[in-house]
């Protein structure tokens, strides 16, 4: 793996990470809207990874002009899922979202875990931007290294 490799790999956890930590913040804007265009409560949405695979031994000289294709560890969101898990029902017969029975659906938003989700996507942003550094770190270095040579 190059330098450049890197680069890339960490620079698609960064997206990945961002694009995580946004769906968690919508989750956790909307823990308590009990109506949506779509009818009924919001649906918790959830993030899925998936890492780009290709061959494992590539050659340099295979690389060669395919630099769309990201190098092998890369991470791409696959997709934005909702939640299976059914909505909460308190008892709140004012509310003017109530069934017939007086209750209101809430979704199922924890917002405990929801923040532990956002410090994580937001620890895991982090440690790739200082993957990133290290990575620029060890190529001006490798650049003043052949100015001297």
């Amino acid at each position: 793996m190059g330098l450049f490799d890197m680069l890339t790999i960490s620079g698609s956890a960064l997206a990945a990470e961002r694009q995580r930590a946004e769906v968690t913040s919508a989750n956790l804007a909307n823990a308590e809207t009990t109506h949506t265009d779509a009818g009924g409560p919001y649906v918790r949405k959830q993030v899925v990874f998936s890492a780009t695979s290709s061959t494992p031994f590539r050659s340099v000289f295979n690389r060669v002009g395919r630099f769309a294709q990201p190098p092998s560890g890369s991470v791409q969101l696959t997709q934005v899922v909702n939640d299976t898990t059914p909505p909460v029902r308190r008892y709140e017969p004012g509310n003017p979202d109530a069934d017939k029975s007086g209750y209101v659906d809430y979704p199922a938003i924890n917002p405990v875990s929801e923040m532990v989700d956002l410090m994580g996507s937001v620890r895991a942003y982090q440690l790739n931007a200082s993957a990133v550094n290290a990575a620029k770190q060890m190529i001006q270095e490798s650049i003043d290294i052949l100015k001297t040579t």
